[in-house]
């Protein structure tokens, strides 16, 4: 019997863990349950299509560089790990998914430990905002790139590394089945009654930095709005953190876990308030008008002002080139803004109806329509694991 294609996948954060599953299931639709297996570090929904973790992912979802100081021996330790599940389950190919901190050390130590082991990094740094150095770094550390932005390529290019566009899988994702209903029904909200999502992130410090500030600006929503009803989904890497925070609000907050009530929730959202990242594309897409708000550590902060290109951080406003979505970052990012940007949308439909129109044309410039990402992306890596192998029998 043939052995199976053995892929391993390496995700840190809830979005990597979300394109980790999507590649999963098109190889297994292209390749067949029988002729692949797989091997790896994720979360919830790559457990789901059979990716058994050796830790928590939670414990690699750090941003910023004092938190990333504090968390390298933690860091390191996890790397130990997963050099180690290499080593025993002796992978075809490893794709390295997003999470430069931690993915470009462990695409250092698997070239270090199994030279002949192919290296495929899912997702580049954003070389073309900042840091445009981290091209060539990626280049000697991986021989395969398979981005998600259509601006990457050049910086790859001239870096020499081999890269194939295969679109975001954020843009492909399917609210067709969403149900806004089902959502009002499980929460008990009539179909007249507002909706305000709050998103506060993925990483156990978006939680710490981000969520107290939406608490307050939800507080005075509150305050002034009796009937507007509050929904928190949250991500499984901070979930237990998320509710542990919202059961100390004082006025009542519905915590959403389920994947299907995450979408229902996003179609039926009267307004979001969104820490910023790929739930912002999301929102986007299912036509929920948003406030988007981020803070980070104050050096992190600082540098990133000092090198990020782009006037906007959320996708959807560099794509447009303009706010679409209000950002409130850092010390701009209080209570007090978030509420009076949220309120204003809240009670006027015409803004709200504005926004979702420039939020989808800003969809279509980031290339929304595009065969299915996570296809794509497996064709790409089969394609080019056969190029390998022709490279390797060739020699």
């Amino acid at each position: 019997m043939t052995r199976p294609l053995t892929v391993m996948l390496v995700a840190a954060e809830a979005s990597g863990d979300a394109l980790g599953a999507g590649l999963a299931k098109a190889l297994k639709r292209r390749l067949g349950d029988e002729a692949v297996r797989f091997v790896g570090v994720g979360g919830a929904k790559m457990a789901a299509e059979g990716i058994k973790s050796p830790f928590d992912i939670a414990q690699l979802s750090i941003i910023g560089i004092v938190e990333s100081l504090k968390a390298y021996p933690r860091a390191m330790a996890r790397l130990k790990d997963t050099l180690a599940l290499a080593e025993r389950e002796k992978p075809d190919v490893a794709v390295l998914i997003d999470s430069w901190g931690f993915n470009i050390r462990l695409a250092q130590a698997l070239r270090r430990q199994t030279p002949a082991l192919p290296l495929v990094k899912y997702v580049a740094p954003q070389v073309w905002a900042y840091r445009p150095g981290r091209a060539r770094a990626l280049a000697k550390a991986v021989d395969f790139l398979l981005s998600i932005q259509p601006m990457d390529k050049p910086f790859f290019d001239r870096a020499g590394l081999e890269s194939v566009f295969v679109g975001n899988s954020a843009l492909a994702k399917d609210f067709s089945k969403a149900d806004p209903a089902r959502l009002r029904a499980a929460i008990g909200v009539t179909a007249d009654e507002p909706i305000l999502l709050v998103l506060p992130g993925s990483r156990p410090s978006e939680i710490e930095r981000v969520m107290p500030v939406f608490e307050d600006a939800v507080r005075w929503l509150k305050e002034t709005r009796s009937n507007l009803a509050v929904v928190v989904p949250a991500a499984s890497t901070v979930a237990e953190a998320v509710k542990a925070r919202v059961a100390g609000w004082p006025f009542r907050a519905h915590v959403i876990e389920d994947e299907a009530l995450k979408d229902d929730a996003m179609v039926a959202g009267t307004v979001a308030l969104a820490c910023s990242g790929t739930v912002t594309t999301e929102l986007a897409l299912a036509g929920c008008p948003m406030v988007v708000g981020y803070r980070t550590g104050a050096i992190t902060y600082g540098l990133l002002k000092l090198l990020f290109k782009p006037g906007w951080v959320t996708l959807l406003n560099i794509a447009a080139d303009k706010a679409v979505a209000p950002e409130y970052l850092q010390d701009a990012m209080t209570g007090g803004g978030l509420a009076r940007a949220t309120a204003a949308r809240l009670d006027n439909p015409d803004l709200r109806a504005a926004q979702i129109a420039e939020q989808s044309a800003a969809l279509d410039r980031m290339g929304r329509g595009m065969p299915d990402p996570s296809e794509a992306a497996a064709e790409a890596l089969i394609a080019f694991l056969g190029r390998a192998r022709s490279a390797s029998e060739a020699a």
